[in-house]
């Protein structure tokens, strides 16, 4: 029972807050997908290093390289397109509860001539992406406050997660019946097609032996 509760511990966790690093070249694109309920704050940071041949290693970029990001939402709408610096954070918040499409590129093209670009991202969404620091200080709270205020986002979240999930399933049932029908459907129509043939045959083969006077 502990072990199950660590692993969907875990995997929430998982769900919330990543980080990874990945190779892209200087003109290619990038696109992750990540399940955010509706209304829900999400935060990337990212930092873009170069391919430096004479040290045989990753270095900070040159010059006017950086970022460009896209993000889509459920509805395949534009919710964010901007360029950035070779390093830096996004922000967006989702309106739409589903599968947001994050897809980064360079804003170079070959001349910079940089090659094969390590890119560092850092995604957090909901509560965890919320600087609590920089809210205490904003709002001059106290230590007790803001546990209570992070508690408070947790619980919200938390509710949005399940509002997600009630979604999430009362779709993949829709989908179920649906498909469920059509097979009932099409399978009425396979035996319908298959009465219609033999009676069509008998008929062919009854006129048949009438012809050649076998009855």
């Amino acid at each position: 029972m502990a072990l199950s509760t660590v692993v969907v511990l875990a995997i929430s966790f998982l769900q919330v807050s990543y980080g990874l690093y990945f190779h892209i070249g200087e003109t290619e694109r990038k696109c992750f997908i990540e399940e955010i309920p509706d209304e829900t704050m999400v935060v990337g940071n990212y930092k873009v290093e170069m391919y430096d041949k004479n040290v045989n290693a990753f270095v900070p970029t040159v010059y006017g390289l950086g970022m460009h990001v896209e993000c889509r939402d459920p509805d395949d709408r534009i919710i964010l397109s901007r360029t950035y610096a070779a390093e830096g954070r996004f922000t967006f918040t989702s309106h739409t509860a589903g599968e947001h499409v994050i897809c980064l590129n360079s804003n170079s093209s070959a001349w910079f001539n940089a090659g094969q670009l390590r890119v560092h991202l850092d995604i957090n969404v909901g509560e965890h992406a919320v600087d609590y620091q920089q809210v205490q200080a904003k709002d001059k709270l106290t230590e007790l406050q803001l546990r209570v205020r992070q508690l408070l986002d947790q619980v919200e979240q938390i509710t949005k997660e399940q509002n997600y999930q009630r979604y999430r399933e009362e779709r993949f049932r829709q989908t179920s019946e649906s498909t469920n029908q059509r097979v009932l459907w099409w399978s009425i129509a396979q035996t319908l097609i298959l009465l219609i043939t033999g009676f069509w045959q008998m008929q062919h083969l009854k006129s048949f032996f009438e012809a050649k006077k076998l009855v």
